[in-house]
Protein backbone atom coordinates (compact mmCIF):
# COMPACT_ATOMS: atom_id res chain seq x y z
CA UNK A 1 0.00 0.00 0.00
CA UNK A 2 1.39 3.38 -1.04
CA UNK A 3 0.46 6.55 0.88
CA UNK A 4 1.29 10.17 0.23
CA UNK A 5 0.25 13.57 -1.02
CA UNK A 6 -0.72 14.41 -4.61
CA UNK A 7 1.24 16.93 -6.64
CA UNK A 8 -0.98 17.72 -9.61
CA UNK A 9 0.30 18.63 -13.05
CA UNK A 10 -1.60 19.11 -16.29
CA UNK A 11 -1.53 17.51 -19.72
CA UNK A 12 1.52 17.07 -21.93
CA UNK A 13 4.20 17.05 -19.24
CA UNK A 14 7.24 16.20 -21.33
CA UNK A 15 10.55 14.65 -20.39
CA UNK A 16 11.94 18.18 -20.82
CA UNK A 17 9.57 19.38 -18.08
CA UNK A 18 10.77 16.51 -15.90
CA UNK A 19 14.48 16.94 -16.65
CA UNK A 20 15.20 20.21 -18.46
CA UNK A 21 17.65 19.90 -21.34
CA UNK A 22 19.66 22.82 -19.98
CA UNK A 23 20.62 20.52 -17.09
CA UNK A 24 21.94 17.70 -19.27
CA UNK A 25 25.39 18.27 -17.79
CA UNK A 26 24.04 16.88 -14.48
CA UNK A 27 23.24 13.42 -15.92
CA UNK A 28 26.38 12.09 -14.26
CA UNK A 29 25.24 13.56 -10.92
CA UNK A 30 21.74 12.14 -10.51
CA UNK A 31 21.22 13.29 -6.89
CA UNK A 32 21.83 16.88 -8.03
CA UNK A 33 19.62 16.40 -11.09
CA UNK A 34 16.84 15.09 -8.81
CA UNK A 35 16.94 18.41 -6.95
CA UNK A 36 15.69 19.99 -10.20
CA UNK A 37 13.03 17.43 -11.11
CA UNK A 38 9.91 18.97 -12.66
CA UNK A 39 11.13 22.50 -11.92
CA UNK A 40 9.93 23.79 -15.29
CA UNK A 41 6.40 22.64 -14.41
CA UNK A 42 6.58 23.64 -10.72
CA UNK A 43 9.73 25.45 -9.55
CA UNK A 44 9.11 24.41 -5.93
CA UNK A 45 8.23 20.74 -6.51
CA UNK A 46 11.61 19.26 -5.55
CA UNK A 47 11.69 21.21 -2.29
CA UNK A 48 8.11 20.25 -1.35
CA UNK A 49 7.90 16.56 -2.30
CA UNK A 50 8.30 14.05 0.51
CA UNK A 51 8.98 10.30 0.40
CA UNK A 52 5.84 8.46 -0.64
CA UNK A 53 4.17 11.36 -2.45
CA UNK A 54 2.59 11.07 -5.90
CA UNK A 55 3.01 12.90 -9.18
CA UNK A 56 -0.47 13.24 -10.71
CA UNK A 57 -0.67 14.18 -14.37
CA UNK A 58 -3.22 14.50 -17.10
CA UNK A 59 -2.96 13.11 -20.60
CA UNK A 60 0.22 12.29 -22.51
CA UNK A 61 2.57 12.35 -19.52
CA UNK A 62 6.23 11.80 -20.36
CA UNK A 63 6.06 12.68 -24.03
CA UNK A 64 9.21 13.67 -25.85
CA UNK A 65 12.66 12.21 -25.98
CA UNK A 66 13.56 8.94 -24.32
CA UNK A 67 15.36 10.18 -21.22
CA UNK A 68 15.85 7.14 -19.03
CA UNK A 69 16.87 9.38 -16.17
CA UNK A 70 13.49 11.21 -16.20
CA UNK A 71 11.58 8.50 -14.27
CA UNK A 72 14.68 7.73 -12.23
CA UNK A 73 14.98 11.27 -10.82
CA UNK A 74 11.24 11.33 -10.09
CA UNK A 75 11.81 8.17 -8.04
CA UNK A 76 14.97 9.59 -6.44
CA UNK A 77 12.95 12.64 -5.34
CA UNK A 78 10.83 10.28 -3.21
CA UNK A 79 7.79 9.85 -5.45
CA UNK A 80 6.16 6.44 -4.92
CA UNK A 81 4.09 6.42 -8.14
CA UNK A 82 2.96 8.51 -11.08
CA UNK A 83 -0.83 8.63 -11.62
CA UNK A 84 -1.95 9.79 -15.08
CA UNK A 85 -4.81 9.67 -17.56
CA UNK A 86 -2.41 8.50 -20.28
CA UNK A 87 1.33 8.14 -20.66
CA UNK A 88 3.88 8.11 -23.45
CA UNK A 89 4.83 4.50 -24.11
CA UNK A 90 8.60 5.01 -23.84
CA UNK A 91 8.25 6.87 -20.52
CA UNK A 92 6.05 4.06 -19.20
CA UNK A 93 8.61 1.38 -20.09
CA UNK A 94 11.52 3.44 -18.74
CA UNK A 95 9.59 4.01 -15.50
CA UNK A 96 8.84 0.32 -14.95
CA UNK A 97 12.43 -0.58 -15.83
CA UNK A 98 13.62 1.91 -13.19
CA UNK A 99 11.13 0.71 -10.56
CA UNK A 100 8.66 3.62 -10.69
CA UNK A 101 4.98 2.61 -10.96
CA UNK A 102 2.89 4.47 -13.51
CA UNK A 103 -0.84 3.98 -13.00
CA UNK A 104 -3.44 4.91 -15.61
CA UNK A 105 -6.54 6.30 -13.91
CA UNK A 106 -9.07 9.14 -13.75
CA UNK A 107 -6.93 11.95 -12.36
CA UNK A 108 -9.73 14.52 -12.69
CA UNK A 109 -10.93 13.32 -9.29
CA UNK A 110 -7.61 14.08 -7.59
CA UNK A 111 -6.70 17.60 -6.51
CA UNK A 112 -3.30 19.06 -5.69
CA UNK A 113 -2.53 18.32 -2.06
CA UNK A 114 -5.01 15.44 -1.66
CA UNK A 115 -3.83 12.62 0.59
CA UNK A 116 -3.95 9.32 -1.29
CA UNK A 117 -3.67 5.64 -0.50
CA UNK A 118 -2.92 3.39 -3.50
CA UNK A 119 -3.32 -0.37 -3.66
CA UNK A 120 -1.51 -1.53 -6.82
CA UNK A 121 -2.62 -5.15 -6.42
CA UNK A 122 -6.34 -4.38 -6.10
CA UNK A 123 -6.22 -1.44 -8.51
CA UNK A 124 -7.73 1.13 -6.18
CA UNK A 125 -6.91 4.66 -5.13
CA UNK A 126 -8.53 5.87 -1.95
CA UNK A 127 -8.58 9.65 -1.90
CA UNK A 128 -8.41 10.19 1.85
CA UNK A 129 -9.12 13.91 1.46
CA UNK A 130 -12.33 13.65 -0.57
CA UNK A 131 -13.41 10.13 0.38
CA UNK A 132 -13.62 9.13 -3.29
CA UNK A 133 -12.34 5.76 -4.51
CA UNK A 134 -10.87 5.53 -7.99
CA UNK A 135 -10.42 2.16 -9.63
CA UNK A 136 -7.74 1.41 -12.21
CA UNK A 137 -6.58 -1.70 -14.04
CA UNK A 138 -4.22 -3.50 -11.64
CA UNK A 139 -0.61 -3.87 -12.68
CA UNK A 140 0.11 -7.34 -14.08
CA UNK A 141 1.94 -9.68 -11.70
CA UNK A 142 5.13 -9.83 -13.77
CA UNK A 143 5.36 -6.01 -13.73
CA UNK A 144 4.69 -5.92 -10.00
CA UNK A 145 7.58 -8.34 -9.57
CA UNK A 146 9.86 -5.94 -11.47
CA UNK A 147 8.63 -2.98 -9.42
CA UNK A 148 9.01 -4.88 -6.14
CA UNK A 149 12.67 -5.53 -6.99
CA UNK A 150 13.24 -1.82 -7.68
CA UNK A 151 13.42 -2.17 -11.46
CA UNK A 152 14.34 -4.53 -14.26
CA UNK A 153 18.11 -4.59 -13.65
CA UNK A 154 17.59 -5.47 -9.99
CA UNK A 155 15.10 -8.15 -11.01
CA UNK A 156 17.49 -9.74 -13.53
CA UNK A 157 20.42 -9.52 -11.09
CA UNK A 158 18.44 -11.25 -8.37
CA UNK A 159 16.61 -13.86 -10.45
CA UNK A 160 19.02 -14.32 -13.37
CA UNK A 161 16.12 -14.66 -15.77
CA UNK A 162 12.87 -13.04 -16.74
CA UNK A 163 9.69 -15.06 -16.74
CA UNK A 164 6.36 -13.68 -17.88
Amino acid sequence: MLKGKAFKFGDNISTDHIVPGRLAHLRSNLPELARHVLEDADPEFASKVEPGDFVVGGSNFGLGSSREHAPLVIKMAGVSAVLVKSVARIFFRNAINRGLPVLICDTDRINDGDRLEVDMVEGRINNLTSGINIDFKPIPAFMLNILNEGGLMNYITRHGDFKV
